[in-house]
């Protein structure tokens, strides 16, 4: 398979998830704006989210990917389905002691996750409804994560990238036609995340029996590579609480801050998670099963060079990505969200926490990038280090940016730390020599630099002022920022062509 195009498939499904993502956020500002009731929605919802990536997504991932495709490599088909059945039973009884658990102890955990919360009765009692009704999510999502691990080592990529469009799918249908029949309306947002939940495990049933790796029920804690499932997962849950507890005390600070901050936040991270889930998430995702057969293999110039591949692209992407963010923020927002209860203070806080995101937007893909370098090695200890490093790094620049910069001095906390992350993963794959760069970074670099600043420009005059966005009409917002984008990608991408860039330059074939 051509990387290349699987990742234009898993960023092309991200891209539509990521636009109805949109739809959503636009329903919701427009129907509750930013305040009370979207505060206790999305501290609620950040619960469940947070354990998903804790179980799933993170430390599940990345300890089971690896040892699947060892297993698919070596062991064959018999041994590969055995080890499916016996981590999938093992994650589904985990997982219905933890949601339990997280239904019954919903206002311990909503006075830990946002003690802000606890001086206004009303806010938090809605927060703590919200969060039993969303718990469950925990639950259907990391088996989701099961199956789209191995979906993804059988390179069907596809399915479980598109799989999140239901979730979006099932926000926009409560939002728009079942608020009403809630009291407090907010109510079907909470619902809505139970049923996307449903939605998203069932899709992927029919593909995994079409591979013949449908689990069944079958326990077996003496298997070898159950264990070391287990051995690999309790670092990699360390490592990836790490940057969830960041952003679990991000929500904590919030919360005493004015009203709206934590929305505000809310809605600044959805726009700065677009190009991260478009490249970081989809090339990692892409990378890891890959660089695993390389690691079975013992392939090291292999593996180098995929890295090598790998960095060159989320540079190329990412970086236009993260001036572009900064340079049009006051566009974004206004387009997408600055319609019905959402003001224009919000258009303009919101604003301030985005351009402090982008600071940080090429350190936390670089990050979803570096890191499989070391997970397909089956080293989940060294990011863990480092991720722990970053951890005390956000919250010293918590303290010294929240007082002056407020909401935004959260996110640039955030973003600044994933830079150091970044840093200190590239250093450790160069250290232990898994990471040699291939010739001609200095004129890629030269090249990068001199089209990012032609972007710059175009984009620059040709925003305007951001009080000028707040004036203008729906429609005209909407033209003048698909002609900014078209423009800011034209020029770019025309001055790439013009110093030597060719796509036929980045293909590359899956391991």
């Amino acid at each position: 398979m051509n990387l290349l195009k699987a990742l234009v498939t898993v960023s092309g499904m991200t891209l539509l998830s990521r636009i109805l993502g949109f739809v959503r956020d636009f329903v919701i500002a427009r129907a509750f704006g930013a305040g009370m009731m979207t505060d206790a929605f999305f501290v609620a919802f950040k619960l469940p989210n947070l354990l998903r990536r804790l179980f799933a997504e993170g430390a599940f991932s990345q300890a089971f990917v690896p040892i699947l495709g060892e297993y698919r490599n070596k062991k064959g088909e018999e041994e590969t389905k055995r080890l499916v059945d016996h981590v999938a039973t093992l994650l589904f009884l985990a997982l219905l002691i933890v949601t339990a658990i997280g239904v019954v102890a919903a206002p311990i955990l909503v006075y830990i996750s946002a003690p802000g919360f606890a001086a206004d009765t009303e806010k938090f009692e809605l927060t703590v409804t919200l969060t039993r009704i969303a718990f469950p999510y925990i639950l259907f999502m990391s088996l989701v994560a099961l199956a789209g691990g191995i979906l993804n080592t059988w390179s069907r990529f596809a399915l479980p990238a598109f799989t999140p469009v239901l979730l979006n799918v099932s926000f926009i249908v409560m939002a728009l036609f079942a608020a009403p029949w809630f009291d407090p309306p907010v109510l079907a947002l909470g619902w809505a995340v139970f049923i996307g939940g449903i939605l998203q495990l069932a899709l992927q049933i029919p593909a995994l029996a079409k591979i013949g790796m449908l689990p069944r029920f079958s326990i077996d804690w003496k298997d070898e590579g159950v264990r070391r499932v287990l051995k690999l997962m309790a670092p990699a849950l360390l490592g990836v609480s790490v940057s969830q507890i960041s952003l679990l005390i991000n929500t904590i600070f919030a919360s005493f801050l004015g009203p709206g901050s934590v929305s505000w936040l809310y809605y600044a991270d959805r726009l700065m998670e677009f190009p991260a889930g478009m490249l970081g998430v989809a090339l990692g995702t892409i990378l890891l099963p890959s660089l695993a057969k390389y690691h079975a293999s013992n392939n090291s110039d292999e593996y180098a060079k995929l890295l090598d591949w790998g960095l060159r692209l989320t540079l190329l992407l990412a970086a236009p990505a993260a001036v572009g963010l900064a340079l049009i923020s006051a566009p974004l927002i206004s387009t997408l969200f600055f319609h019905g209860a959402f003001t224009s203070t919000d258009v303009l806080s919101t604003r301030e926490a985005l351009v402090a995101y982008s600071f940080g937007l090429l350190g936390l893909i670089l990050v979803k990038v570096l890191a499989p370098g070391f997970y397909a090695r089956q080293n989940i200890r060294t990011p863990v280090k480092i991720a722990l490093v970053s951890l005390f790094a956000t919250q010293a620049m918590n303290l010294a940016f929240v007082w002056h910069l407020k909401h935004a001095g959260l996110a640039l906390a955030i973003g600044l730390a994933a830079c150091l992350n970044a840093a200190l993963l590239y250093r450790g794959l160069r250290r232990h020599q898994i990471y040699t760069p291939q010739p001609g970074w200095p004129i890629f670099y030269g090249k990068l630099g001199v089209a990012l600043l032609i972007m710059g420009v175009v984009l620059w005059f040709g925003s305007g002022s951001d009080a000028g966005w707040l004036t203008y009409g729906t429609g005209e917002r909407v033209i003048r920022l698909v002609g900014l984008v078209v423009f800011g990608a034209a020029a770019y991408f025309a001055t790439l062509w013009g110093l030597g860039f060719r796509l036929r330059d980045f293909k590359r074939r899956a391991a």
